[in-house]
């Protein structure tokens, strides 16, 4: 039933990276990965949904912070091991920083610089102050 879903390469921990992207700028707004399971669910839902490394479940991208990521498109590199999710970024925040995208840091001269501002502080964003989407 899930014919699509073998045909990825999944890494030796069953993961593949998942790269979203704003579906209208192109812009890359962060990196995650994901599980056989949160692929399917992304794909029923309409909406990302990644395995969090760190907590060892499934992560409902704004389920805490609402900025959850409605998907646009799926797409999935030639060697079939890289998972692209074009979406749309509600709330325009992306990153757990209250910035629009995680890569917001420029190499610059031996550093790096930080060039996007904070939209909204985290602390506002998330309800016990610390990072949890």
């Amino acid at each position: 039933m899930n014919d699509w879903l073998d045909e990825i390469n999944w890494n030796s921990d069953g993961l593949v990276p998942a790269i979203a992207q704003d579906h209208q700028t192109g812009r890359v707004l962060m990196m995650a990965w994901m599980n056989r399971e949160a692929l399917a669910l992304t794909a029923s839902e309409q909406r990302a949904i990644y395995w969090s490394r760190s907590r060892g479940k499934l992560w409902r991208k704004g389920e805490e912070s609402g900025h959850v990521q409605k998907l646009h498109e799926l797409r999935l590199d030639c060697d079939a091991d890289v998972i692209i999710l074009k979406v749309e970024q509600l709330g325009g925040i992306a990153c757990h920083t209250g910035r629009p995208s995680c890569f917001y840091r420029v190499f610059d001269n031996g550093v790096w610089k930080t060039v996007d501002a904070v939209l909204k502080d985290p602390h506002a964003i998330y309800a016990k102050g610390h990072r949890h989407d």
